[in-house]
């Protein structure tokens, strides 16, 4: 099976707002930045995060899609669209000393994250019918499906960059993953 995994275009955020669950809109003139991205056509199945910054593109290219919401990026809870300065030290602090382990009131730390995704991750290895498969989601998704690929501490997880409009493709045969291609 060869996975393809897209992150959304460039959203819209001058005022450097923390998002996740919460709709953001993509930046100003988004339709450009899809007609760049080089998506092939052939796809055996297409999965979308619901988040209408993934929807859009799905929608553009006309692909026949279903949503999952194990592909939303993390839930920041009370911090969604507020300006990371605006948070209080008291509340994030502890989250960047400990981003694995504490989340933000009526949020999910990285622990609940990684088991909402690797849920969708296990059940889409399991798909032995499917060649080609297209996911549709965000850097946090993404990071997290190569974390489970290469087994490195989660600690480490922004270590990986994650380019806007850009894909990872994993291959599986047999139960063996390679990572193939970052940020092409």
């Amino acid at each position: 099976m060869e996975i393809h995994v897209i992150r959304h275009t460039a959203v819209a955020n001058p005022e450097n707002l923390c998002y996740g669950f919460a709709e953001i809109p993509l930046q100003k003139g988004y339709i450009e930045d899809f007609k760049m991205l080089e998506i092939d056509k052939d796809y055996d199945v297409i999965v979308s995060s619901p988040s209408q910054r993934c929807c859009l593109l799905a929608d553009f290219f006309k692909f026949d899609y279903q949503t999952d919401e194990r592909l939303r990026e993390m839930n920041f809870g009370s911090w969604e669209l507020k300006k990371w300065t605006d948070i209080p030290e008291d509340e994030i602090n502890p989250w960047y000393k400990d981003f694995v382990n504490v989340k933000a009131s009526g949020g999910e730390n990285l622990l609940e994250m990684q088991t909402r995704v690797l849920s969708f991750w296990q059940d889409l290895i399991w798909k032995k019918d499917k060649e080609k498969v297209l996911i549709i989601t965000h850097a946090g998704v993404i990071r997290l499906i190569l974390q489970a690929v290469l087994q490195f501490p989660l600690e480490n997880m922004f270590t990986i960059q994650i380019d806007y409009g850009k894909k990872v493709i994993i291959h599986v045969n047999e139960g063996v993953f390679s990572v193939k291609k970052v940020n092409v």
